[in-house]
């Protein structure tokens, strides 16, 4: 099989030569019988392997540990033949008609994903591991939906849903590698690496997570259907700034309980922090004052987010004294009863976490101070050797 790296997508003008019009013509004759052949194989290859994944299935849970191991080598076996097949699909066939532009929309939008993908193999081949079976699987997870066999399609979903969750796992956790590694060496260019992060959370929320839904008879994924239904809302139309912190917000949220391992707390915790430094310079960014209420209360539900989803389940602290800190602060959280207090609690929270990059926060740090006035916990006395226009916050009571 010809590497698709060794390739160009570039199409060059056909030569105008009797010889090459009667080639170009019988190339495309050609192009359907191949694809005729290769539609077969890629039939027998995926029957093969549906045979032997619900055997392993079946075997899951059985005492027998050799059968088991067996069923379960003969299932990856099938599994990698079946995924060649499509790879020879897209070589054969979808290449060839991209080339002499036969090919759909469709088909050409294909086929430039999977250069993309290919391309990724030299440098991050992790990435293109994962990525790369992905992409063989929506492939024909896409056909069998399109052929409406209702019986096929069942069959084939079980297995799809399987290998999904397992491929865009490792996606996530050489994700959280990366992140982890830029960290530890001081590397604060890692924008990527959280957009990647996000995105393919999305991917999977948007594309896979419904079908586990339509497949959950016993309600496991319960408890995550409002926070479902709040990312829905995100997932038509035009968003602005305060709409993506927003779904990325309810995408954290959701990787809690997809995601844990995968996404380890270490990972979740700084994609959290990416969030509030985002917020926060939204807040100083956001002119309209309507829009900046808007922004402030998104604020205070990531602030919640954060501490109740992931910080209250921390066991490990770098420094005894952040988790002293911390401790004192979910005690009082947890056991206010009223929002105007937690409020109060989680502007108290953000300017001791703000603290020690008092000039880079200095212009939201003095937005907290005047909720905390407006709160009735500061008070604003005037500067008497200063302009009138400047102040001074003064603390006159402490609350929680």
């Amino acid at each position: 099989m010809i590497k698709m790296e060794e390739r160009s997508l570039k199409v060059l003008a056909n030569d105008t030569t009797f010889l090459s019009k009667i080639s170009d013509t019988l190339t495309k004759l050609l192009i359907p019988t191949k694809i005729g052949i290769n539609g077969m194989i890629i039939n027998i290859k995926r029957n093969t392997t549906l045979k032997t994944f619900e055997i392993y299935k079946e075997l899951e849970n059985s005492n027998d540990v050799e059968k088991k191991e067996q069923s379960k080598n003969r299932y990856e076996e099938s599994y990698t033949l079946y995924l060649e097949s499509i790879d020879r699909y897209i070589m054969d066939s979808i290449y060839k008609k991209v080339k002499n532009n036969t090919a759909t929309m469709f088909e050409k939008n294909a086929l430039s994903n999977y250069y993309t993908i290919v391309h990724l193999k030299d440098n991050e081949y992790l990435e293109y591991k994962y990525r790369k079976q992905k992409f063989l699987l929506e492939l024909d997870y896409e056909n069998i939906v399109a052929s409406e066999k209702d019986k096929l399609i069942g069959r084939f979903k079980k297995l799809y849903i399987e290998k999904a969750d397992v491929l865009y796992k490792g996606i996530l956790k050489n994700y959280s590698v990366k992140l982890a590694d830029g960290i530890k060496a001081k590397n604060t260019n890692q924008t990527e690496v959280y957009r990647n992060i996000f995105n393919t959370l999305e991917e999977y929320i948007k594309n896979i997570l419904p079908l586990k839904l339509e497949e959950d008879t016993n309600n496991t994924y319960s408890k995550i259907i409002k926070e479902y239904e709040e990312y829905e809302k995100f997932s038509v139309g035009k968003l602005d700034e305060k709409d993506f912190v927003e779904k990325n917000m309810i995408l954290l949220g959701l990787s809690r309980v997809l995601f844990t391992h995968s996404l380890p707390l270490v990972a979740a915790e700084q994609c959290y922090n990416k969030l509030l430094r985002d917020t926060r310079n939204l807040i100083v960014n956001t002119k309209s004052k309507e829009k900046k209420e808007e922004v402030y209360q998104i604020l205070l539900r990531l602030i919640e987010d954060y501490n109740v989803k992931l910080l209250s389940t921390k066991v490990y602290w770098d420094k005894p004294e952040d988790r002293n800190d911390y401790k004192k602060f979910w005690e009082a959280y947890s056991k206010s009863k009223v929002s105007e207090e937690k409020e109060i609690l989680s502007l108290k929270r953000e300017l001791h976490d703000t603290e020690e990059n008092t000039e880079k926060y200095k212009e939201v740090r003095s937005f907290y101070k005047v909720k905390l006035v407006e709160l009735g916990v500061m008070r604003v006395l005037k500067n008497s050797f200063k302009k009138t226009e400047n102040y001074r916050f003064v603390r006159i009571k402490q609350r929680g």
